[in-house]
């Protein structure tokens, strides 16, 4: 379970105060206008920007008090941040082992991440040879066998045609069932998760307004009770 209780991050001209809480396992979804919060919240979770104040927890574990790489999560931004001197099978590769020193097991791991993603034959190609919406298919597979927790994705298929954008969302939704991952993705289109999210959440002004819970559509406001 994730649980975000009063996590504030203060500037001279704005503040973002956050409460809310994901089930273990769940698909949460993040909507709301652009500079509304949404990317600070998950940058906060990551443990990247400004320090926050509050409580944030995953499965009781305190998460502000560990560093950026020792947080139990994985975290796919909007930008791929692939290294273009590794291959694509290299760069998910990093997923399992930072000096690439893999077993044959983990080597099959590697190959299928990338079949998942629609991948199988570009294993050898580096990132200027894929286009912008392969690259991001490669990060997504590196973040796919990391086999954390907690996985954040911030706009993460926004390069993606729609078809290509459903089939990725599909993709982490299985991966989250298989593996009872707990899921915060931010995106712009929340008619193509709707029917596959377990919470909707939307962030605007630095703050949760709204909860919605498909396909119930019960909304819920910040204190916890049903709006009517």
């Amino acid at each position: 379970m994730l649980e975000i209780v009063a996590l504030t991050i203060d500037w001279p001209d704005f503040s973002c105060r956050y409460d809310l809480t994901v089930p273990k396992g769940a698909l949460c979804v993040l909507i709301g206008p652009s500079g509304g919060g949404k990317t600070t919240l998950i940058n906060a979770i990551a443990g990247f920007g400004r320090r926050p104040n509050g409580c944030l927890l995953l499965d009781g574990q305190d998460l502000l008090a560990l560093e950026p790489a020792q947080r139990p999560l994985s975290i796919l931004f909007q930008e791929h941040n692939l290294f273009p001197h590794l291959t694509a099978e290299q760069n998910v590769g990093l997923g399992l082992h930072p000096g690439l020193h893999l077993n044959n097991q983990q080597r099959e791991v590697v190959g299928y991440a990338l079949a998942s993603v629609g991948l199988a034959d570009m294993g050898s190609r580096y990132p200027a040879e894929l286009s912008g919406g392969q690259r991001q298919r490669v990060a997504l597979a590196r973040a796919m066998i990391r086999n954390k927790p907690l996985m954040l994705l911030d706009e993460p298929f926004a390069a993606l045609d729609p078809v290509r954008r459903r089939g990725m969302i599909h993709q982490v939704d299985k991966l989250r069932r298989e593996q009872a991952i707990t899921v915060l993705m931010s995106i712009h289109t929340p008619e193509e998760i709707e029917d596959i999210a377990d919470m909707i959440v939307t962030i605007a002004e630095g703050r949760v307004q709204t909860i919605r819970h498909p396909p119930a559509q019960e909304t819920i406001s910040e204190n916890g009770a049903p709006e009517l």
